[in-house]
């Protein structure tokens, strides 16, 4: 039975009840607009169609998402990941003000819109993907009962698979500007990488294609220097696996700093790369700046051209790409290669698998 009162000089308050629901009410400015939505709440009440929309009333998109940043993201793999791409879309000057009632596809349309004109499309695609997870677990899970608009919105464009692999001069450039940094005796730093955890980070990653996240994870007590192994009990497709190394793998672990340098037999424990991924992403960044700027200073004093594409749109994910290539050279079963990257989809392995035409030629004599 739906009721109508007046609140105050301007305001119109609308209720709905019916035994087996929970009360609706709303707020008008017209009488006319509470009239109406008493009727479309009643028919849906007498047709199963209902939908309890006070809380959908109630919250903001904003509001929302920093509900999901909150509790749910900390419990993720990826927290850090989504919660920098929730607050990308919580800088939004109109999505997150909206009520989570008032969310369209065409809202969602407009953001994307506004998103495509600062960053490509997969980096959009994958904040559609974070908003899709908040909106459906804020469905499921605290009964803010609105349609995911994100289905029935286009999505941008799928990127092509990357196949940036290093050159031999990219490689050696990188490396030299990883190298450096150390203070001086007058308190300043010489020129290069004061992370002394980056260039053995880059040098392994090339040397067994681990993923950055696997890396920054593994400990001293899951790495078997004698054996030649590195297990990773926890992996982004949630399944473990143990990374076989080479001798240069074991190497460069080897050579890590230890706390104490003057104790070599105890046992090492903790952390096997003392680092953050945010450290990691801005130092790789700026290794890269520096290289590209050396590169360009060694062309200019022997009078050659730089070639352009040095070392330009380079990502640390690459030495990924860079070490499952490379591996594909030493394992030519393509399952035994799998067992080392951890791809449980061949087609996906396929997607890292980039080796050189001068190379292959090389195979054909």
């Amino acid at each position: 039975m739906g009721q109508i009162t007046k609140r105050g000089e301007y305001q119109w308050r609308a209720k709905v009840r019916r035994k087996g629901f929970p009360e609706q009410s709303r707020t008008f400015t017209y009488r006319e607009d509470a009239e109406k939505w008493i009727r479309t709440v009643e028919r849906e009440l007498e047709t199963s169609g209902f939908v309890d929309r006070r809380e959908a009333d109630k919250n903001t998109l904003g509001e929302v998402l920093r509900r999901y940043q909150r509790e749910v993201t900390p419990t993720k793999k990826s927290a850090t990941i989504e919660s920098v791409k929730i607050n990308v879309i919580l800088k939004d000057a109109v999505l997150p003000k909206l009520k989570m009632s008032a969310l369209t596809s065409s809202a969602v349309a407009s953001w994307r819109d506004r998103r495509l004109k600062e960053v490509g499309g997969a980096t959009v695609n994958r904040d559609i993907d974070v908003l899709s997870a908040v909106l459906n677990h804020a469905r499921r899970e605290w009964g803010i009962h609105v349609e995911n608009p994100v289905p029935y919105i286009k999505r941008p464009e799928k990127a092509r698979a990357r196949d940036r692999r290093f050159s031999a001069e990219e490689e050696t450039y990188l490396l030299a500007a990883l190298t450096g940094g150390e203070r001086l005796a007058d308190g300043t730093f010489s020129k290069g990488a004061r992370n002394p955890w980056l260039l053995p980070l880059v040098k392994l990653a090339i040397e067994t294609a681990m993923r950055r996240g696997e890396l920054l994870a593994l400990t001293w007590e899951n790495v078997d220097l004698e054996r030649q192994t590195a297990h990773l009990p926890d992996t982004k497709n949630g399944e473990a696996r143990t990374v076989p190394l080479s001798t240069r793998a074991v190497a460069i672990l080897r050579a890590l700093p230890r706390a104490d340098e003057d104790d070599q037999s105890t046992q090492r424990t903790g952390p096997v790369f003392e680092t953050t991924a945010m450290a990691l992403r801005k130092g790789f960044v700026r290794a890269v700046e520096r290289a590209q700027e050396q590169y360009r200073a060694d062309c200019k004093a022997a009078k050659r051209k730089p070639v352009a594409s040095f070392l330009e749109d380079v990502h640390f994910h690459d030495t990924r790409h860079e070490g499952a290539s490379r591996l594909a050279e030493k394992l030519s079963n393509v399952l035994e290669l799998s067992a080392v990257t951890g791809h449980k989809d061949l087609r996906m392995l396929k997607r890292y698998y980039h080796p050189r035409a001068e190379d292959l030629a090389k195979k054909l004599g």
